[in-house]
Parts: C-alpha cells; structure tokens; sequence
C-alpha cells in the first residue's frame, strides 16, 4: 500500500519518464519550460508582474487601503524649474533608482485630532510638545527658554528672502496638539482636521497603540505615486487638471500675511479628504501637511546607493501615516533628521501606513 501511494503521488513524474531522454517530446517540453521561467523573470525583473504575497490579503480594516507593492523609481530631479518647485534643489533625492516594496495597508488619511484624541484619552500619553524641556538635553538652552510648546508658522509682514526659514517659523510656549497656535488657540469644531505638533516618539506611541506603523519613505513614495511612473504630482503632470485643485497648497505670496489666498478652498491646513484620492484611494500624499516615515533621514543615502562598495545600513525613518505592522508642501514630504527628531511643528503629522505585516 505504501509502495502503491508513493507512485501514485508522482504519477506524473512516472509518465515523464516514459519519454524519450533527448529530442521528441521530453526536449519540447523542457524548452517551452525554460520559455516560461525566462518570461516570468523578465515580467517580475521590470515590475510588471508582482508576487503573489502582494496579493489583496483579505477585507480591508477601517479606513484603510491596499497598496498592492511591486517595482518603482524612486527620487526626482531638481523641481525647481517646476511649478510649486520651490527653492530647493533637493539633492538629496537624487540618483533615481528602483525600488522594490511588498504590499501593505495605508491608512486612507492622515491621523486626524479625532483620532489621536482617542488614543490619548485611552492611554493618558503627553506628547513631546507638552513636556518641558530638560536642561541636560538643551545644554546650551537659556532656562527661560526650556518651556514646552513647539514651533508655530508665523508669515511676515513683508516679502522675505527664503533661505533662512527661521524667518517664518517660532517656538511658541504652551503651542501642541490641543492648541496648534498657542495656547489662545484650540481645536474644537476641528475634530477631521489632521493633527499636529506630533513628534517621532509621539508618532511611534500612537501607533503602537493603534496595532500600526509607520510607513518607511519607499512605502510612503510608492503609495503617495498611486501607480504613476516620475509623474509631478500624485495625479499627473500638471498642477490644475480640467482647472480642477487636487491638494491643498499655498497659493500666494510666501510667507507673507495674508499670502495663502485660500484659491484652493482652504486657507491654512484643510481637513482631511477634501481632495479626490489617488489611484490607490489615498487623499492628501501631496498637500495640507507634512507626514512622518519611519527611515532616519541622511542627505547622501541615495548616493550611497549608487556606489559600488557595500551598501551603507541606516536605521528605519519615520513618515507618519499609519501602516499596518507584518503621509505643506505641493510635491514632496519631508523625512526626519535625527538632530530634530526629538521636536514638533505645526505642520508635522502622519498617516500610518496602517499596513498589517502579514
């Protein structure tokens, strides 16, 4: 019986056997196998195919999406010949070069003060922005300015140049989550609007809690892309289709009082999905506010990439929309540089990549 159930379990191998070892039939049939595994390799060698683990796992948990992974190029060229380009050259997202990424859930929106309401009235946390400041950790702090707050926008009276963003940004005593502005300033009736002045560790607390992470930045670049290929935008290639805005962006003098006319619909930081979603059901990749990723942020990575030695290790950064565990500028987000990681500001939140590790 076991001799009759083992050739039965390779029936097939058995009638292989059958054939001639050279030429006929066995030699067709290895040949259209070798055709079959060199089509497949060229498929998934130019990310036109993807593993079946990026595969749609099951339902989706609320208020998330599923980024189905594969093949892109990440980086950009210098956007400051481009429309919302900015000053900046952005070196450091330079060379281009492919990535690969498995599938994952994102979080449809970024984090809303809803939401981190929850979690703080679940777990009784204090955010960065609402501790004070250690004397051992600011050194060189003068006491009188080691207050909790964080960094509020303040546009000028005037045109400014825009090489040194201290001209618009300041530290604002009693400024945090519950107050964006200061202490004068609160956020009800703002309950869908993302939240802010949300450090790394706060962003890392949160989604612990929430059973997530935090999307690495080719996560986050691949999702925010929606399947578009070094397009501008998360969209396309031009800013206003059919005259139609796609984010919320400052439209105006910058940094001036009053510059963000608000053409768009909203003057200032928008609530979330106000806008139509990518191709992968994802509102507000580009716009509204800034968002964490989990990866450390170094300006020569990419070059690194490019040599031929060993590839250098970094740790993971941050980028903060919610992934589950196994998102103001119009056209990039801003990743985490370690001498700041510890700060907030009133434009910095995330959207988990909510994506559940399978």
């Amino acid at each position: 019986m076991k001799s009759e159930a083992r050739n039965t379990k390779f029936e097939t191998n058995s009638k292989f056997q059958t054939w001639p070892s050279g030429g006929g039939r066995g030699a067709l049939l290895r040949f259209i196998c070798l055709l079959v595994f060199a089509a497949v390799g060229f498929l998934v060698a130019y990310g036109l195919t993807k593993f079946p683990w990026s595969s749609k796992p099951g339902e989706a948990p609320p208020g998330m999406v599923w980024i189905p992974g594969g093949e892109f190029l990440m980086g950009c060229e210098d956007p400051r010949s481009c429309l919302c380009g900015g000053p900046d050259a952005m070196n450091d997202a330079r060379p281009i070069h492919r990535v690969y990424v498995d599938g994952f859930w994102m979080d449809k929106t970024e984090v809303t003060n809803e939401q981190f309401a929850k979690f703080v009235e679940a777990t009784n946390y204090v955010t960065i922005a609402e501790r004070t400041p250690r004397a051992e950790d600011f050194p060189n702090a003068p006491p009188e300015n080691l207050v909790a707050g964080s960094t509020v926008f303040t546009p000028t009276p005037g045109p400014v140049p825009l090489n040194n963003h201290y001209r618009w940004w300041r530290y604002q005593k009693g400024a945090n989550w519950r107050h964006p502005n200061g202490p004068d300033s609160d956020i009800r009736g703002q309950e869908n609007v993302p939240v802010v002045h949300i450090a790394y560790d706060d962003a890392l607390a949160f989604c612990k809690w929430a059973g997530k992470r935090l999307p690495t930045e080719a996560e986050w670049e691949f999702a925010a892309r929606g399947g578009l290929e070094q397009k501008l935008y998360a969209w396309g290639d031009e800013l206003k289709p059919d005259g139609k805005w796609m984010a919320n962006i400052y439209q105006g003098k910058f940094p001036v009082q009053g510059g963000d006319t608000g053409e768009d619909g909203f003057a200032g930081i928008a609530p979330v999905a106000q806008y139509p979603a990518n191709a992968y059901g994802l509102h507000d990749v580009a716009g509204n506010v800034w968002e964490w990723c989990s990866d450390w942020y170094r300006p020569d990575y990419y070059e690194t990439l490019a040599r031929p030695a060993k590839q250098l290790e970094i740790p993971k950064v941050l980028k903060a929309r919610l992934i589950l565990p196994s998102r103001k500028n119009a056209s990039e987000s801003t990743g985490a540089d370690p001498s700041s990681a510890p700060t907030s500001t009133a434009h910095a939140t995330w959207s988990a990549p909510a994506a559940k590790e399978r």
